[in-house]
């Protein structure tokens, strides 16, 4: 087979599985459902809040991987965010029980081939490098047997009383330019500074958290910072991509802080759904932002108050 008819099926491939992932997030979105927001908490819900992490390696997952599995965790009425690959139950000395059927997550990476290395040195250029999407199986926890205690089990939530002051540790350890005060919420992207009403404005004070993380999405993407698009004017398809990775990156801090994602801006899922429908990777790339700028906040967490290591992942 040549190297082309093997480039161009990889290519159907991930079309295919962009494909699946944004017509799932697509189809959450027109329910009224919105995927990083689960209604955790609630009597049918049996997992704690908790960014999902593979079991056997405690390496959280991140981008589209988070929906992916948050989903399934609802789905399947599992009590555990803790996943793994059938190997890894088998090397821990359980096993998947038979009859079970697993979650696809995906890992993404570009690489070089040899024959692009040696090209790019004959003609002085820098190698190009392609793009790949690989599917994983993970099994939760729950769907395993004879897995070590340690391993299946739960993840500790953040004691209430906690979940404040760590975020407010998150928000002064910054150092970002934070003004409270007036009457709505904004990343101003020409004087590179947040405004956020004051606690008081709001009906319950956790929210004020949850705008503020909202906002500080935004500023992640600042040029000086992580560099995004942040050119779009109001209504536009850049403005709303912008958007969606700011309600995602919210979302992934706040259930990293052990506060309850909220959706912060619901008038804008007909222009998310407009951009989706356009770009079957747009949801796998504004997830994957997401994650990088959630990182790059919870970095700021004081490592005294720190509950653990959190790798940034996307695959098993």
């Amino acid at each position: 087979m040549s190297r082309q008819s093997t480039s161009d099926r990889a290519g159907k491939g991930r079309a295919s599985l962009y494909a699946e992932i944004t017509d799932r997030i697509i189809a959450e979105l027109e329910a009224g459902r919105v995927p990083w927001v689960q209604p955790w908490g609630t009597p049918a819900i049996k997992a704690p809040l908790a960014m999902p992490r593979n079991a056997a390696t405690q390496r959280q997952y991140s981008g589209i991987n988070v929906l992916t599995l948050w989903g399934a965790v609802i789905q399947g009425g599992f009590s555990r965010q803790n996943w793994m690959t059938f190997r890894q139950a088998l090397g821990l000395g359980g096993h998947v029980r038979k009859g079970e059927r697993g979650t696809t997550v995906v890992y993404a990476d570009r690489f070089t081939p040899d024959d692009e290395r040696r090209r790019a040195a004959e003609v002085g250029e820098k190698p190009g490098a392609i793009p790949f999407l690989k599917r994983f199986t993970v099994f939760n926890v729950d769907q395993c047997d004879d897995l070590p205690e340690e391993i299946a089990g739960s993840v500790v939530p953040t004691p209430p009383r906690h979940i404040e002051p760590r975020a407010e540790a998150v928000i002064a350890a910054t150092g970002a330019d934070f003004r409270i005060g007036g009457a709505r919420a904004y990343y101003n992207t020409a004087g590179d500074f947040v405004q956020v009403p004051a606690p008081a404005a709001y009906f319950e004070p956790i929210n004020w958290h949850r705008t503020a993380f909202h906002e500080l999405g935004h500023w992640t993407g600042h040029a000086s910072r992580l560099n995004r698009d942040h050119s779009g004017s109001f209504g536009s398809k850049t403005y709303a991509r912008e958007e969606l990775i700011a309600e995602m990156a919210g979302a992934f801090v706040c259930a990293s802080l052990g506060i309850v994602p909220t959706v912060r801006h619901a008038d804008y899922i007909g222009c998310w759904l407009e951009v989706l429908r356009e770009d079957n990777r747009a949801v796998v790339r504004a997830a994957s932002a997401a994650s990088k700028a959630a990182d790059f906040l919870l970095a700021y967490l004081p490592h005294e108050i720190k509950s653990g290591a959190e790798v940034n992942v996307e695959a098993a």
